[in-house]
Formats: C-alpha cells, sequence, structure tokens
C-alpha cells in the first residue's frame, strides 16, 4: 500500500482535517508569507484537548465560519482560547435550509438535481458582493489586531478556497501558486472522500458514482471559475479589492508588511 506523504503546513491534529498553515509562500516580489498568521481548516467539532492545546500556543484571535446556520449548529465550533468566533455564510441562499446529511442526500435522491457545472456556478458566484468574504477581508485589513485566524467551512476546500484565493493574492503570491495550494486538498482529504465515495456506493450504479468522483475531486477550473468572475465583473484584481472590499495599494502594502517576510 502506498502511503501518502502528507504536505508539511498540514497541523498533525488529532481531532481535525485539513487544518494547514497558510505560511511558506513565495510572493511574486519574492517574499514570503509568515508562518503562524493565518490558518485555514474544515470543520473543527472534533478538537481533542491535545488539539486546544496545540492552538491556544498559536494564540488565534479568530475564527471564521463560512458555513450556514444548521451546519453549524450541527456540528458547532468549539470555543478555542481566547478566539472571537465569527460566522457569516459564504453561501448565503443556503442559510435557512435544513442541514441535509450527504447519506441523507442520497438516500432521499436529492442527488440527481446536481449537475456536472454545479460547482463551477458556485464558484463564479462565491466572490462577487459576497457579505462572507467581505468581513473576512474586513479582518485582513486590520492584521495588526485581527491575526492569527483560521477560516474554514465543513471541508475546508471550496468556500475556504475561495477565501484562501483572495487573501493570497492580496499579499502577492501568484495564481499558479495558489491553485498548487488549493488542489492540496484532493491529497489532505482523500480519506474523508474515500468515507464519501464509499457511502455514496450504497445507493448509486457504477456510472453515477464515477461522475460523482470526477465533479467532486477539486479541479483547476472550479478556482478558475472564481477567477474569471473576478476579472469579469472588475478588469483586475486591483479593481476588485478597492471595489468589493475598500482596499487600496496603500492598505495592501501595509497588509504585506504585516503578513510577509524577506
Amino acid at each position: 500500500m502506498t502511503t501518502i506523504q502528507m504536505p508539511d503546513c498540514l497541523l498533525p491534529l488529532e481531532g481535525a482535517f485539513n487544518f494547514r498553515d497558510m505560511g511558506g509562500l513565495r510572493t511574486e516580489d519574492g517574499r514570503t508569507v509568515k508562518k503562524g498568521l493565518l490558518f485555514r481548516a474544515a470543520e473543527l467539532t472534533g478538537l481533542t484537548e491535545a488539539d486546544h492545546e496545540a492552538l491556544r500556543a498559536i494564540g488565534l484571535r479568530h475564527v471564521f465560519d463560512y458555513r450556514n446556520r444548521a451546519e453549524a449548529e450541527e456540528k458547532p465550533d468549539p470555543v478555542i482560547g481566547e478566539a472571537r468566533y465569527i460566522r457569516v455564510p459564504a453561501n448565503e441562499a443556503a442559510e435557512d435550509a435544513p442541514h441535509v446529511t450527504m447519506e441523507q442526500l442520497f438516500k432521499s435522491g436529492m442527488h440527481k438535481a446536481f449537475s456536472d457545472n454545479m460547482l463551477d456556478r458556485l464558484y463564479a458566484s462565491l466572490p462577487i458582493n459576497n457579505a462572507s468574504y467581505k468581513q473576512l477581508m474586513s479582518l485582513l485589513r486590520t492584521p495588526e489586531t485581527s491575526l492569527p485566524l483560521v477560516h474554514h467551512c465543513a471541508g475546508g476546500r471550496d468556500r475556504t478556497g475561495v477565501g484562501a484565493l483572495l487573501i493570497l493574492l492580496t499579499l502577492g503570491v501568484p495564481y499558479e501558486t495558489i491553485m498548487e495550494d488549493y488542489l492540496l486538498s484532493n491529497v489532505t482529504l482523500e480519506k474523508f472522500h474515500a468515507q464519501m465515495f464509499d457511502m455514496a456506493a450504497q445507493y448509486l450504479d457504477e456510472a453515477s458514482l464515477e461522475t460523482m468522483r470526477r465533479t467532486m475531486a477539486l479541479q483547476e477550473r472550479y478556482l478558475d471559475a472564481s477567477m474569471n468572475a473576478i476579472l469579469s465583473a472588475h478588469g483586475t484584481f486591483e479593481q476588485y479589492l478597492l471595489a468589493e472590499f475598500g482596499i487600496d495599494a496603500q492598505d495592501r502594502a501595509r497588509i504585506q508588511a504585516y503578513c510577509l517576510e524577506a
């Protein structure tokens, strides 16, 4: 059996998965994102006492949750040290929808309403006029008092992936590097995805299961949909930052000065 080598950015927590330090990435001007300031993760409900001890040592100031109300109520975030908890749903349309587990989804047949381009459409819609990312970026705008921060959703891949895109682009990380970091979730979530597919196999024929595997795997085109939506709406990322978040060149330089090192 082949053992997959997990990336160094993945924190060795017992009760949470896909909890990664966003530091260590190189920017276009040759600087590096500082470690210990920005983290991304999946749901945090299962954190153990040892996990809490490790996270308390980081001194998190904010836990930012992209999930909708039902998701957060079913698997609530624990209190982590002195961190302030903020939840603003990235998919606002789902805020008041009842939570449906993956098993309930397939048992009921609701999965049949999903299309091959469902995630493409989601990614295209997320970065534009979204209250969740406006709140996230307002925290990034004041790094001196807001960081360290962890942002997360259920799996730490889609909603969190778009949030990571916005943060890292603001810091000047090349898009190609951001894409590599985004696709890492296919590795860090391998066991999570395998469990999901095993469960789905009880309800789907082989062709439908293969379509699901193909669609659910993170692909470049998904993050491209977010980036294309930004450029289509605003022309440049700089104009997007200013129009959506009020972050101008001076703000961006100050954020970079705090979050980057030579």
